[in-house]
């Protein structure tokens, strides 16, 4: 039984390769699920993007974007960092790749002081405290730190008075700390150029800026406005999954079979209406029906979600998966590695090795196999 990723390498590669054209520097975002990849995956295709530059640069004698390291001017390749969620998402990350690596969540001496890597020069480490900035200079001497601001995310970071201190403190020699420059997480949705531009005209020596969630026009601008310094874009979602036609998730049939009225199917016997029954791999350790909640901002969202629970509250759930073209219904929850899913009324029986496709959350995804073609 197996639950698969199919991605049309291709267009999924030629996608990758314009996103860096809209990005210099961009540093891709390698975290938890791996965007349905796979952590170790997409570091590998980070290595790949990383030789790929610097084969460019030897043969043209340098790099032609405008991202720097730590802004002090010198050139660096694109993918030459990337990202991650968590210190324990660094070992696999390093298995796969040969560049740098930022760590996105923040220091905390309570929560990351005795972790083994924290001395790997490899890293980069994100720091938001005077506390812990000298909590890491005491157990890393020497590391790669950013400061993070807080933005009206409202998560991480410090406001721009700590930032300042922080700053004072490497820049002064207070901690053995190497400054690669200030990181902002934005909210999602864009609209918040004018919080990053309000950052730098609050840091003007600051030459290296780490940004999420800012669009593509936006960052432009943002290089133009401020050319004398280093923006560089960290991109997760819209990098692996900005194409969705280049990839899709598909599910086997293992088991198809026409069903009397009445039948009964599932852990829990459930009675079907007339029509077909199919096995069909894909369940809750592939993260199938185990979606995020969505947000609901819109009044259709609203509507739609509202639907949703009432047809779940009198036994109807509809499932993810399409068989020609036409919704398919759980019988009951998906089991762990396949759901039993009907349709009702005349259907053409599937064979068994069909594949289903299965729409569903690449970032709650977990497939068997991950298929290039």
């Amino acid at each position: 039984m197996t639950f698969v990723l199919n991605v049309d390498a291709a267009r999924w590669r030629t996608h990758l390769d314009r996103e860096l054209r809209l990005s210099p520097g961009l540093v891709p975002v390698v975290k938890g699920n791996g965007y349905g990849f796979g952590t170790a995956l997409l570091a590998a295709e980070c290595e790949r993007l990383r030789a790929d530059a610097l084969d460019a640069a030897a043969e043209g004698g340098g790099f032609d974007q405008a991202a720097t390291d730590g802004g002090h001017g010198r050139p660096v390749p694109d993918v030459d960092l990337v990202s991650v969620g968590t210190y324990a998402e660094v070992p696999d990350v390093l298995a796969g790749f040969g560049g740098r690596v930022l760590v996105l969540e923040p220091f905390r001496v309570a929560v990351h002081g005795g972790a083994d890597q924290l001395t790997d020069p490899a890293l980069v480490h994100t720091v938001s405290s005077r506390a812990d900035l000298i909590g890491l200079a005491q157990r890393a001497p020497g590391a790669a730190v950013v400061i993070e601001g807080l933005t009206s995310m409202n998560r991480f970071g410090a406001v721009p008075a700590e930032v300042r201190s922080l700053l004072d403190a490497v820049a002064g020699g207070v901690v053995d700390l190497r400054l690669h420059g200030v990181t902002l997480h934005l909210p999602l949705g864009g609209g918040h150029e004018g919080e990053v531009r309000r950052w730098i005209d609050a840091f003007p020596e600051q030459g290296s800026w780490f940004v999420s969630h800012l669009s593509t026009d936006e960052s432009a601008r943002l290089r133009l406005a401020y050319a004398g310094k280093t923006i560089r874009d960290r991109v997760g979602t819209r990098l692996w999954l900005g194409d969705p036609d280049s990839w899709w998730f598909t599910g086997s049939v293992l088991e198809a079979k026409a069903v009397a009225k009445g039948t009964r199917a599932g852990y829990r016997g459930h009675r079907l209406p007339a029509g077909v029954l199919l096995v069909v791999s894909g369940g809750t350790a592939h993260g199938v029906a185990m979606e995020a909640p969505t947000a609901a901002g819109s009044p259709r969202q609203r509507a739609v979600a509202v639907a949703e629970g009432v047809l779940e509250a009198v036994g109807r759930i509809r499932s993810p998966f399409t068989v020609a073209g036409q919704t398919a219904w759980f019988v009951e929850p998906p089991h762990m590695q396949v759901s039993l899913i009907h349709l009702p009324g005349a259907v053409r029986l599937p064979a068994i090795g069909d594949e289903l496709p299965v729409r569903m959350r690449a970032t709650t995804a977990y497939p068997d196999v991950v298929r290039f073609g």
